[in-house]
């Protein structure tokens, strides 16, 4: 445990990826193989059950300390997590508990058929040989709250360092089904947990955001331009007569779009496509907001599939019969790509639409009413260009519509977390509804660290109510917020939410009677 506790430390004292990325590889270089299967389940979400009440461990560690409670609130309120008040507030160890992290887990996963006195026992006798690091991550692991800030990028990337695997075969390994204790580290890095032959993916190609004028890419005949839509970006395997879907934040998402498995299981042949999974209702884009009721759920109801249908809008075609394709020029690709899907003609999967244009000019124009059929801009691809892994500069772009904006005012603040726990730098904002205030935005970035310890200032001297670590704050400070997208939501009160909501700047120019309002807001949605 103490090689975790160290791990543990070390990345959330910082905010760099490469010293993540350093500290993942030394424990990785300490650690027994069974604590690295466990450190791997544990970072990618496969924490155990509560097992222990927490407010049973509350209980206990009042018992402990014989602090009244109201105290203990005080503390929590400023701490914010029940976990870390826990921690901080019983006294030192007494003695020392050397046990592996594969150990502690198991007594954990143990404690399920105890009874209440038994777990009582051994969370006792456990807090008094872990000192406050190695606590924290017990009363976390124990209540079922672990959680750490590493990306499922940054630990792919560790561990392809570490293993010296490419980094797709760890990724397809590590999102695949496969539980601690009946895996070895080995079969785990090399992907023998998974069938890589039919449903292995390959890196997705990315671009970079268009920094210069479109002219300067000179020959409009060298560009392909489709536009950019703001949906799921997905790989859509069909090998062997089955169907995967990855999303290209690394997940299989298979059981989410059963329509569109069904259409891809109904073709035939086996081919690897890549393309923008969108609600399409009545041939027209639906807002992100309605694609995002249906992510994430267990089970999709009859009425939800009616409600918010999905397509792919397919743009590439990355492999077919077993030859990788990738090296091919983009032109290539989409006259085999359009074969394909006409040979097919396949329901709820069509080709991106190609934007004929003359001149930079007239596409400038298609770009700027882009917004109208809720897309987000065009994307520019040099039809001489291979499928990469990743970015290269040069070949892809995205050419995006400016940000919606509107101005907000700050009505709720909370501290941040690491090197930020001091200050004030998750916030809330509201927009005018008649005479009063609603939320319609959470926002954490967008202002220097100087601006934060001003806000910070300002939330302290002008808090008017604390519910836990949030601070209700006077109604001043006005903010012009810069967002994608807008939709229907009930998230908020303002009953419409923001997509990728940023603080632009600070408008102390500004009060609060100038913010805007949610009546007029709402005219922005398609």
């Amino acid at each position: 445990m103490k090689h975790f506790a160290d791990l543990i430390n070390a990345l959330e004292t910082t905010n760099k990826t490469n010293a993540k990325i350093d500290a993942i590889i030394d424990y990785l270089e300490r650690a027994p193989d069974e604590d690295k299967v466990w450190f791997i389940a544990l970072f990618t979400g496969k924490r155990p059950k509560r097992n222990v009440n927490t407010n049973y461990m509350k209980e206990w560690a009042l018992e402990i300390t014989q602090l009244p409670f109201w105290l203990f609130q005080e503390s929590y309120s400023s701490v914010g997590d029940l976990g870390e008040t826990i921690s901080l507030i019983l006294p030192p160890p007494s003695e020392k508990i050397d046990r592996s992290l594969s150990q502690w887990m198991l007594d954990i996963i143990s404690l399920k058929d105890k009874s209440e006195a038994e777990k009582k026992e051994f969370v006792l006798q456990s807090w008094n040989g872990l000192d406050y690091t190695e606590r924290l991550i017990f009363n976390k692991l124990l209540g079922g709250s672990f959680r750490i800030g590493v990306s499922d990028k940054t630990l792919i990337n560790a561990l392809t360092r570490f293993s010296s695997q490419e980094s797709s075969t760890l990724m397809h390994s590590l999102m695949g089904k496969w539980v601690p204790g009946e895996i070895s580290f080995q079969e785990l890095i090399s992907a023998e947990n998974v069938n890589p032959d039919n449903s292995k993916p390959y890196p997705f190609c990315l671009a970079y955001p268009l920094e210069k004028e479109p002219e300067e890419l000179v020959n409009t005949e060298d560009w392909q331009v489709e536009y950019k839509w703001d949906g799921i970006r997905g790989q859509i395997i069909r090998r062997n007569d089955e169907v995967f879907i990855w999303s290209r934040g690394e997940e299989l998402v298979t059981d989410q779009f059963p329509e569109i498995r069904e259409a891809v299981q109904a073709m035939k042949g086996n081919f690897v496509i890549d393309g923008e999974i969108l609600a399409v209702k009545d041939d027209k884009v639906l807002n992100f907001n309605e694609l995002q009721k249906r992510l994430n759920r267990k089970t999709l109801t009859k009425k939800m599939l009616g409600e918010i249908p999905v397509e792919v809008f397919v743009y590439d075609l990355l492999e077919l019969e077993g030859t990788d394709l990738r090296e091919k020029s983009m032109a290539a690709r989409r006259a085999m790509l359009e074969e394909l899907l006409l040979n097919e003609a396949p329901q709820n999967i069509q080709l991106s639409r190609m934007i004929r244009f003359e001149n930079w000019e007239e596409l400038k124009t298609v770009r700027e009413q882009s917004r109208e059929i809720n897309s987000e801009g065009l994307m520019l691809k040099k039809k001489d260009s291979p499928y990469h892994s990743g970015r290269k500069k040069g070949d892809w772009w995205k050419w995006k519509v400016s940000p919606l904006t509107l101005d907000a005012v700050l009505i709720y603040a909370q501290k941040g977390s690491g090197r930020r726990s001091a200050y004030y730098t998750d916030y809330t904002f509201a927009v005018k509804n008649g005479d009063t205030l609603v939320t319609i935005a959470k926002a954490y970035s967008g202002l220097t660290d100087k601006e934060i310890m001003e806000v910070s200032k300002f939330v302290n001297k002008n808090a008017i109510e604390k519910f836990g670590p949030v601070r209700t704050v006077k109604a001043e400070l006005v903010f012009e917020i810069a967002f994608e997208g807008i939709g229907f939501s009930s998230r908020h009160k303002s009953g419409v939410a923001l997509r990728f909501p940023r603080i632009l700047r600070w408008r102390k120019d500004k009060t609060v009677d100038e913010i805007d309002d949610l009546e007029e807001i709402k005219k922005l949605i398609q």
